[in-house]
């Protein structure tokens, strides 16, 4: 599970107020009781007597105080009675949504050879044995038996095994995986359980019910939590010098173990595979509770589909290699612009050498995508897919310039786009 510190202070909880039925049923009430007490003070003034010709009129009084009574007594209670089956429509809901899918969500245990290298100057000697293990969640998307994940949860292993919610074990393998989208696809070998429906995550709305299933900690398996869209269309920035775009951003309770599951409408369809956490500020002590994240099943879908059909996923292909500009570099070598991709390799036969990019150029802009301070080239190029023809903004020397790539198709490399 990826954690990101955010800088965004904590709003202020707002206090809570009456609704306006409450508000209503309390007055009701206020006046039944003064009716009740102007109709006791005028037996008590003696006002009316129990006298024959005053009986009929007396009982008519009390008959009156008593309809009152118990419309004050009922309305709270009706009020009442409507919320309550208000929560228990959205509990049955939730619970009709975790019988029905819930079948469908693993545990996934990845298992990754130690390498001796990373113990330095001991490992050449020790030579350590074995394999660490790392733990994550996913979700079964096909009746084929393919299963949805994080990348981050199977990256680097070699080894995987699935436990379903029955606590059966089934070995899987690998199929394909895609660092920049964080997704990853395996293929388990058993009978499957049940299979998730990956729904429309553009349709959201903020405030909507969700539902997340996962392995919390690897250890409380399908452990279920709910709670809202908070918000869509969220960007964080990675380690790796590039932006997970277009999230949806959820208070339902998400922990370490949580990557690879799914978050749910109360629909029962999968609108988004969770991936990350924020915890805090890295620039301040405050603390954050409550902001999860997760890939859109839109832009799931569109990945898990061509890694199924194909076996691998292709990102476009630019040929170069590259480095990003800072206005640190920019200042040192009395560069032009402060951002943007410097090309520093172009290679021979690829797209960027056949629309007449050169080494030392500077990328400004791919399409309609800027490579600034608020956009990577990573994010840039990837708006695109293999094929398509995109114009390519670039600065040569004091010359600004545009040509048009066609773009290639491959798998992506931290250096060679």
């Amino acid at each position: 599970m990826n954690s990101y510190a955010d800088i965004t202070p904590p709003r202020r909880p707002r206090k809570s107020r009456r609704s306006c039925g409450e508000i209503i049923l309390l007055a009701i009430a206020a006046l039944a009781f003064s009716f009740l007490g102007a109709g006791v003070f005028a037996l008590i003034q003696g006002g009316l007597d129990e006298s024959p010709a005053n009986s009929g009129e007396i009982e008519s009084l009390r008959n009156e105080i008593r309809a009152l009574q118990t419309q004050a007594a009922s309305a709270p209670l009706r009020a009442l009675t409507k919320e309550t089956i208000r929560e228990v429509s959205v509990d049955s809901e939730v619970t009709r949504v975790v019988e029905s899918v819930g079948p469908a969500v693993v545990t996934i245990t990845a298992e990754k050879p130690i390498d001796a290298g990373s113990y330095g100057y001991w490992g050449f000697f020790m030579r350590p044995q074995g394999s660490s293990t790392s733990m994550g969640s996913g979700v079964i998307i096909h009746p084929d038996g393919y299963v949805l994940t994080n990348n981050h949860v199977v990256d680097g292993a070699s080894s995987f095994t699935i436990e379903l919610a029955t606590g059966e074990t089934i070995p899987a393998e690998l199929i394909s995986s895609d660092q920049f989208s964080d997704l990853a696809v395996l293929k388990m070998n058993g009978v499957v359980p049940a299979v998730a429906e990956l729904g429309d995550s553009d349709s959201l709305k903020s405030g909507e019910t969700v539902i997340a299933i996962g392995s919390p900690l690897g250890s409380f398996k399908n452990t279920v939590t709910t709670g809202v869209v908070s918000a869509t269309g969220r960007f964080l920035p990675t380690d790796d010098g590039y932006y997970m775009e277009n999230l949806i951003q959820t208070d339902a309770a998400i922990n370490q173990g949580n990557s690879g599951g799914p978050l749910m409408n109360l629909d029962g369809k999968v609108i988004g595979i969770n991936v990350m956490i924020v915890r805090g500020s890295s620039s301040s002590s405050a603390g954050a509770e409550g902001l999860g994240f997760a890939i859109p099943s839109n832009t799931a879908k569109l990945i898990a589909d061509q890694m199924i059909a194909n076996g691998d996923f292709q990102r476009p292909y630019l040929g170069i290699q590259w480095q990003d500009l800072t206005p640190r570099l920019a200042y040192r070598f009395d560069l032009p612009v402060s951002y943007g991709t410097y090309v520093y390799e172009v290679i021979a036969g690829g797209p960027a050498d056949q629309a007449g990019i050169r080494a030392g150029d500077i990328l400004t802009k791919i399409g309609s995508r800027s490579i600034d301070a608020d956009g990577s080239f990573y994010n840039a190029l990837f708006a695109y897919g293999p094929g398509e023809r995109v114009s390519v903004e670039l600065i040569r020397g004091s010359e600004r310039m545009t040509v048009d790539v066609t773009l290639g198709g491959g798998a992506a490399s931290s250096t060679g786009l």
